[in-house]
């Protein structure tokens, strides 16, 4: 059983042979040449143009290696989420609770000092609550008497008995404070 070329340009196609024989000098006959087309293709059609063959293809290229994760940049990582971390639990711990806290709550008197009473709110059923805020009252008071005089015309505030002023820091107010009795 014979098996027929493949058609078209042979891919297997090698170089010229080192070891041919050259050229004949210069003047001098030139041997009779069969009338046979070349090897490795068919006879080109009329009109066809012709086209080079293709280049010796070899092996693909190998893939690069997949880029690892490192240790060094997980670690970098955690770092980064941990320092984020820090932050904001200190900017939540540092805020004051008597920003946040609205008529009806309780709070609780965290330090003796009159000067910073680090006031927090709390549950009113929970057994820290002192001081119920009758009212918060927007805006800057110089010292005890302006914000009693304060807490005194608001109606809601009927009862007070300890005022807590905050300013500074673009969020000045007043409370109006009274023991919680439970």
């Amino acid at each position: 059983m014979t098996t027929t070329p493949p058609q078209g340009q042979n891919p297997y196609a090698q170089g010229q042979n080192p070891y041919a024989q050259g050229q004949q000098p210069a003047g001098q006959p030139q041997q009779p040449q069969a009338p046979y087309p070349p090897q490795g293709g068919q006879p080109q059609q009329p009109g066809q143009v012709p086209y080079a063959p293709f280049p010796n293809q070899g092996v693909p290229a190998p893939q690069p290696p997949r880029r690892k994760v490192s240790f060094k940049l997980i670690k970098n990582i955690v770092i980064v989420l941990v320092v984020l971390g820090v932050a904001i639990g200190s900017f939540i711990a540092s805020r004051d609770d008597a920003d946040t806290a609205a008529v009806g709550d309780c709070m609780h008197r965290g330090s003796s000092s009159s000067n910073d009473p680090d006031l927090e709110v709390v549950d009113c059923k929970s057994s820290k609550a002192q001081y119920v805020v009758l009212a918060k009252i927007k805006g800057t008071y110089s010292g005890q008497m302006a914000a009693s005089t304060k807490c005194e015309a608001e109606a809601k505030a009927k009862g007070f008995e300890y005022v807590y002023t905050q300013s500074g820091d673009g969020g000045d107010f007043l409370l109006c404070l009274k023991g919680y009795a439970k």
